[in-house]
């Protein structure tokens, strides 16, 4: 029998519902390399968090970690505000980091990431930096209930977080915070209790798909962890979100979604009090969660689709008062990029196991310009050590097997002779060696085949 106890439960203070607010980050010993030179406080404004003023301040970009704690400690050491040597100790002193979204689903280790961010918010703010997070589709699909995407490893985690709630009598903030340095010791113990009967593991699923459900329902302690979190949010002159910010999003107002969104996963309105909320910011293709308007390859499109898009852009973006706007949800299999005249950057680069297992990327800002930093490994030997074939392995595979390409009925060996670009679009038979094979080509061969682009592997999962 399933047994959790929820009355000893501890809930986030942010679980009520607070007047918007301007606070003030001071940084009054910081001098950001600059002596004698200490920087203006950031200012915040709203509840979640929805204007910042970070004047003189770095600021670096992360996209979709998608619960692969590695690549996400990678990707922020990459970025200069993570320690390398396993402490969690934040070193971006007055730097201000920005998490796009997208830390749930596709892997294990979720509430180890959105712990280790808050800790790094705390450590940041006491050195006039400050870390701040958007919501992104997945994270409104689990308060939602949704959990079509969540790894039974993820379902595991949720479970020893619970029962970690349970056994240490903290307050939430020290309790959420110091589950990053924690958790790796529940994992192994739970390795370690490994049961290969049956029954026992079907009970095991069910408890974890029940903690998840307390822990994520609005009103739950992590539903009102994600609700600290805006889906819309503005530093200085660039607009970050996870999908994209469209002119009717910008009419009914960003503060507005981002309130009503807060709310709803708070648990304090019914969803289907007001028909535009939370829809117009979490639910259907063209909302900010899920739009993919900008992230699409501008090759497949023709001139006047083009035109179109940038004019949509160009007009939400002076709608808003900003520069430039920054994404994720859309993986980008040529790295981060920005696109109509550098108006839309797009950093998602699918660098969890559980998308594309890509190299992490970066974006900085500093000075109101960007670019974006890049590990210097090599990424066509890192992927022959990691998954130990070659070009001509690959080839072989895709020519021996029962993938299809479904838009002309090219056949494969067509398809690696053509020099134009072109997108290949392959589905197999559903074995788990096919499954395995699709989802390494799908991050392998953008990197080995000229100017083509390779979807594979759940195609229709990975848009998700």
């Amino acid at each position: 029998m399933v047994s959790l106890c929820l009355n000893s439960l501890p809930l986030p203070p942010s679980s009520y519902p607070k007047k918007l607010t301007e606070t003030s980050l001071s940084s009054s010993s910081v001098s950001n390399g600059s002596i004698g030179t200490a920087l203006k406080p950031i200012v915040v404004s709203g509840n979640p968090p929805t204007f910042v003023s970070a004047p003189g301040r770095r600021i670096v970009a992360v996209g979709d970690l998608h619960g692969d704690l590695d690549q996400a400690r990678c990707a922020l050491e990459m970025a200069g505000v993570l320690s390398s040597d396993g402490e969690d100790i934040w070193t971006g002193e007055d730097d201000v980091l920005i998490q796009l979204g997208d830390v749930l689903d596709r892997g294990d280790d979720e509430i180890a990431i959105l712990s280790l961010l808050r800790s790094l918010d705390v450590q940041a703010k006491a050195k006039g930096g400050a870390v701040f997070q958007v919501n992104g589709n997945h994270e409104t699909m689990n308060v939602e209930g949704d959990f079509r995407y969540v790894e039974s490893g993820a379902f595991d985690e949720c479970a020893d977080f619970l029962d970690y709630l349970n056994e240490y009598e903290y307050d939430w903030d020290e309790a959420f915070v110091g589950w990053c340095s924690m958790f790796r010791r529940w994992k192994d113990e739970r390795k370690m209790s490994r049961n290969n009967w049956g029954p026992w593991n079907l009970v095991k699923r069910q408890k974890g798909v029940i903690a998840r459900s307390v822990l994520f329902r609005p009103g739950g302690p992590l539903a009102c962890e994600l609700a600290r979190h805006a889906v819309v949010l503005k530093v200085n002159d660039w607009i970050f979100c996870h999908g994209g910010l469209l002119p009717h999003h910008v009419s009914y107002g960003i503060e507005r979604m981002n309130t009503e969104v807060s709310h709803w996963m708070r648990g304090l309105i019914e969803e289907d009090s007001s028909p535009h909320m939370p829809f117009i910011a979490t639910k259907g293709y063209d909302s900010v969660v899920w739009n993919r308007l900008y992230s699409r390859d501008i090759s497949d499109l023709e001139d006047y689709q083009i035109n179109q898009i940038n004019d949509i852009l160009q007009d939400t973006l002076q709608a808003v008062g900003a520069k430039a706007m920054v994404v994720g949800h859309t993986p980008q299999y040529t790295g981060a990029n920005c696109e109509y005249n550098c108006s839309i950057w797009r950093i998602d680069v699918g660098m969890s196991s559980g998308v594309l297992s890509s190299r992490p990327e970066v974006l900085e800002i500093r000075d109101d310009k960007a670019r974006v930093i890049r590990s210097k490994r090599d990424t066509f030997s890192e992927l022959q050590d990691v998954y130990s074939f070659n070009f001509s392995s690959v080839y072989n595979f895709l020519e021996s097997s029962s993938i299809h390409h479904l838009l002309h009925g090219m056949p494969v060996r067509n398809m690696f002779n053509k020099r134009k670009k072109a997108k290949a679009i392959f589905v197999y038979q559903q074995t788990e060696d096919d499954a395995q094979s699709c989802r390494i080509i799908s991050f392998f061969l953008p990197f080995c085949v000229e100017s083509q682009k390779v979807y594979a592997s759940k195609w229709d999962d990975y848009l998700i």
